[in-house]
C-alpha cells in the first residue's frame, strides 16, 4: 500500500520485491501496526518523506534472506523493525548515546520503505529480537507504541501519580508498565467518551475522564500521546509543583499561550524524541516480564486506508494492526 503523495490515499501496486544490501535483512512481514505518525504523513504534517513511500514502522516478520555480513539473525528467524532504521555513529548525538537525535538518521516508513507491504528491507542492527510469548499482531505495536510510550515514561522520572493523556496504542501499554511498576495512573481521553474510560479503568486507571476535567488530586507527571496542544496548559494546571508534563508525539498542533503561573514551581515540558536500540532493549526485556495485554483490532493490508481513517475519528481500541 503506497503513498505517492500528501493527503493522497494509500494505493494497491505491485513493486518489485527489495533485495538486501550489506548488513540488511530481507524480512517477510507477518503483521504491521498503524501508527498515528503514519498519519502526520500521510497528511502532510511531516515535511520530506520520500516519495513514493510505503508506510509503516511497526513491523513484524521472519528473516527471508540475509545480506553480506549479518551475523545477528538467522533465516527463518523472528524480528521486529521499529521506527529508527539508521543512524551515523559519529556526530555529537551519537556518540553521546542520543542516536535518536541524530540529524542524518533515516526512518522506517518515512525515508525508508516500511511494513505496509508483504516484504520489506532493514539493516540488521536496528532490527530487535522479540519476546516469544507474544505473537506477531500482539508484538506488533510494542515498536512504536510500546516503544515510545516507554521513553516517554523514563522521561516522567519516578513519578507515582501519572497522568496519560489520549487513550490510544502507546497509553494502554504504558498504562499497563506503569502498574506494573507500582505507578498510580489517571487517564485522559476526549470527552464524551466513555468506552475509552472503560478500557482504561479495565488496565488499572484508577481514574478515567474527560481531558476537559481536573483529575481527583495533583499529578506528579503527565504523558501526552494525543497530538492536541491545548492539552499541555491543562496538563500543566493538573500537575503538582515540581512535576513533568512529557509531550511524547511527533507532531502536535499549536500550544496555546498560558500564564506563568502554570509553569512556576519548577513544573518542567519536554518532549520525546524517536529511540534509541537502548530503550529497545531495556522495554522488551520489560515486555517478556510483564504480563501486557495488547489489544489490537487486525485488518488485512488492503484495508489500510480504512484503518488509517478508524485511528483518526478514534475508533480504534488498542492498536490496528495490517496482515498481509
Amino acid at each position: 500500500m503506497v503513498l505517492e503523495g500528501a493527503g493522497l490515499a494509500l494505493a494497491a501496486c505491485e513493486i518489485q520485491r527489495p533485495e538486501p544490501g550489506p548488513g540488511e535483512i530481507l524480512v517477510r512481514i507477518e503483521a504491521c501496526a498503524v501508527c498515528r505518525t503514519d498519519l502526520h504523513v500521510v497528511d502532510g504534517e511531516l515535511a520530506d518523506p520520500k516519495l513514493p513511500l510505503v508506510l509503516g514502522h511497526e513491523v513484524v516478520g521472519t528473516v527471508a534472506a540475509l545480506g553480506p555480513g549479518v551475523t545477528r539473525f538467522a533465516p527463518g528467524g523472528r524480528v521486529g523493525v521499529p521506527w529508527l532504521g539508521w543512524s551515523c555513529g559519529q556526530c555529537r548525538f551519537c556518540r553521546s548515546g542520543r542516536e535518536n537525535l541524530c540529524d542524518r538518521a533515516r526512518f522506517t516508513g518515512y525515508t525508508i520503505d516500511g511494513g505496509y507491504a508483504e516484504f520489506t528491507v532493514a539493516d540488521a542492527r536496528y532490527c530487535f529480537s522479540l519476546p516469544p510469548s507474544y505473537d506477531s499482531p500482539h508484538a506488533a505495536p510494542l515498536l512504536c507504541a510500546g516503544l515510545i510510550g516507554y521513553r516517554a515514561l523514563v522521561a516522567a522520572g519516578d513519578a507515582e501519580r501519572l497522568g496519560i493523556y489520549g487513550f490510544g496504542a502507546a497509553a494502554h501499554i504504558v498504562t499497563q508498565v506503569a502498574r506494573w511498576q507500582g505507578r498510580r495512573v489517571f487517564a485522559f481521553t476526549r470527552p464524551g467518551d466513555g468506552e475509552a474510560q472503560r478500557f482504561a479503568g479495565d488496565l488499572g486507571a484508577e481514574w478515567a475522564s474527560g481531558s476537559d476535567q481536573r483529575p481527583p488530586e495533583p499529578l506528579d507527571a503527565a504523558l501526552i500521546f494525543a497530538p492536541v496542544g491545548p492539552l499541555v496548559p491543562a496538563a500543566l494546571a493538573a500537575t503538582d509543583k515540581g512535576g513533568t508534563v512529557v509531550c511524547a508525539g511527533i507532531h502536535m498542533s499549536p500550544i496555546p499561550s498560558f500564564s506563568y503561573d502554570l509553569l512556576w514551581g519548577e513544573r518542567r515540558i519536554r518532549s520525546v524524541a524517536n529511540l534509541t536500540r537502548a530503550d529497545g532493549d531495556a522495554f522488551f526485556d520489560i515486555a517478556a516480564r510483564a504480563p501486557l495485554e495488547v489489544t489490537v483490532e487486525t485488518m488485512p493490508l488492503a484495508s489500510a486506508n480504512d484503518a488509517l481513517q478508524r485511528l483518526r475519528t478514534g475508533q480504534v481500541r488498542g492498536a490496528a494492526v495490517l496482515l498481509p
